[in-house]
């Protein structure tokens, strides 16, 4: 089942994306995030009418995606960023695609005019993911992150809505 996020979520998403800033270099966030700030992340969302949306396994949350603004100056309002987290426990299940895949349906018609998505390299399932639907690879900027005391890649993808 994919839904709206609502704040009422925020304990599991955040559950969900802390995994990944303890763990990975998928985000370049270094602390976790409180229960709190991610219910304030996605009433930020939510007051820019964008989507967060998540998907629920068996009545647990499996994982989410979301678009944020591209940037803040009023140029770039036509381009959001697209980003998706799946618990580790729901990985290799095929819901991201169908996840990530209904984002970007829902920000068609809302008068946008591309999406991006960034990915931390080396990450095979994630530009595996992009590509899939249709995202092409825009940029690559080396060694931009330094995270676990070692410098990190991240490179773009784009696809016109």
């Amino acid at each position: 089942m994919i839904r709206p996020a609502t704040s009422a979520d925020a304990g599991a998403i955040a559950s969900i994306y802390n995994h990944y800033v303890r763990e990975t270099v998928v985000t370049f966030e270094e602390e976790p995030v409180s229960a709190a700030d991610m219910s304030a992340r996605i009433d930020e969302v939510a007051s820019a009418s964008l989507p967060w949306l998540l998907v629920e396994r068996e009545g647990v949350v499996a994982g989410y995606a979301r678009a944020i603004p591209w940037r803040p100056r009023s140029a770039y309002r036509y381009s959001v960023e697209t980003t998706i987290y799946l618990s580790p426990h729901h990985l290799g299940a095929r819901i991201g695609t169908e996840l990530y895949r209904y984002l970007i349906e829902s920000l068609k018609g809302r008068g946008l005019h591309l999406a991006i998505g960034g990915v931390a390299l080396p990450n095979a399932a994630s530009v595996a993911l992009h590509e899939k639907l249709g995202f092409r690879k825009a940029a690559h900027f080396n060694e931009v992150g330094f995270k676990f005391g070692r410098w990190i890649d991240v490179a773009y993808w784009q696809l016109p809505l």
